[in-house]
């Protein structure tokens, strides 16, 4: 059985269906890439695995178990699933270790004095090793997301997920956030990042899912995504991106 999964999974706010029945398969240790037009259901997708966004029909399941049933604790599956936004959503009145430790507070109870090794392991590690102390407006956009990286790594979860983190930033900071996913794929972390990086999803992912109109209309390693697309949608959608 896949590390995490959905079977016919449909999300629809009021009259209007974003997803539409995806089935989606994601192996540990993997990288699955979310291609595909703004508006497409990436997001909502992503939102329904961590459980931010209730799914109205079909299943997913993580490591083993189905996540989608009503009544389940979401927090006990956010801890092990992670997620971070194209927004950092920083605390403007918290400097960065602030913002990296108050989730793990919360949860673990620990006091700041026991989680703060670790998290400061995880800012050396991304080079914000000089920025610990810093407020998020004395940030750099690409430190700004490298922070809520670190901030969501803090949790120990098993398996990422990403949401075109890159999309709003400067294009010479993009390359540092690429950077920090290059590591994560490099020890094993299992992630599905939605993305409009085409050279990254070519160079590093395991399998590519071009979505449309709410469903995975084509998926396959890169190679054969971006090579020989099968699609006539896959197709045209490529030609405008690459």
């Amino acid at each position: 059985m896949a590390f995490l999964e959905t079977r016919g999974l449909i999300k629809a706010y009021g009259d209007n269906p974003v997803c539409r029945g995806i089935d989606l398969t994601v192996e540990k240790g993997s990288l699955v890439c979310l291609i595909g037009a703004s508006g497409s259901g990436k997001s909502t997708l992503l939102k329904c695995l961590n459980l931010l966004e209730p799914v109205d029909d079909g299943e997913i399941h993580f490591d083993g178990e189905d996540i989608s049933i009503p009544g389940l604790d979401p927090q006990r599956v956010r801890q092990r699933i992670g997620i971070v936004f194209q927004s950092y959503n920083l605390f403007p009145h918290m400097n960065a270790m602030e913002n990296v430790l108050l989730a793990p507070r919360r949860v673990t109870g620990q006091s700041r004095e026991a989680l703060r090794p670790e998290a400061e392991a995880l800012f050396k590690r991304f080079g914000l090793g000089d920025h610990m102390t810093h407020f998020p407006d004395q940030l750099s956009g690409g430190q700004q997301q490298r922070v809520a990286i670190v901030r969501a790594l803090a949790m120990r979860p098993e398996i990422m997920l990403f949401d075109e983190i890159t999309s709003a930033l400067d294009p010479e900071l993009v390359g540092e956030v690429l950077d920090v996913l290059r590591a994560l794929r490099e020890e094993g972390m299992t992630m599905v990042l939605a993305t409009h990086e085409m050279g990254f999803a070519r160079e590093l992912a395991d399998k590519v899912c071009f979505l449309d109109a709410g469903v995975i209309l084509e998926e396959g390693p890169p190679e054969q995504v971006f090579g020989a697309p099968k699609e006539a949608r896959t197709k045209a959608f490529l030609s405008r991106v690459l």
